[in-house]
């Protein structure tokens, strides 16, 4: 395989892929706008598995890939909190005062998490490599 094939920036198919990926995030975040249960909770699927494989196809870039990572971290917390307000669970307590929709924060700071650990420490380990 060239260097076109596999180089993200040159691959017409990964453009296609990410812009994909965008209509399918859009169109979940419009069924929870719109309260469309169905729309929403089906547009989970493609938009978490397109994520994961651009976040896989970019693994050889770590900047792409930590941040395609801390991506679907969001599209995970942000479909976990749609899901817990179209089930009406969003505000049960599960332990103390803590509630199910609070579940969220653990994608949300894991995505955080990455972003910082590859900006604090990653990126300064590596600066003599060329992204």
């Amino acid at each position: 395989m060239s260097l076109k094939e596999t180089n993200p920036e040159t691959n017409l198919a990964y453009h296609k892929t990410e812009n994909l990926h965008i209509v399918f995030w859009l169109l979940k975040d419009l069924g929870w706008c719109m309260g469309w249960k169905p729309l929403g909770i089906a547009m989970v699927i493609p938009t978490l598995i397109i994520s994961i494989a651009i976040s896989w196809r970019s693994r050889t870039e770590k900047s792409r890939h930590f941040h395609n990572l801390a991506i679907t971290a969001w599209i995970t917390a942000n479909s976990y909190w749609m899901i817990t307000e179209f089930f009406h669970f969003e505000e049960m307590k599960m332990w103390g005062n803590f509630t199910y929709k609070q579940l969220a924060l653990i994608p949300f700071v894991t995505g955080v998490l990455l972003l910082a650990y590859y900006y604090l420490y990653w990126q300064n380990a590596h600066k003599k490599t060329i992204e």
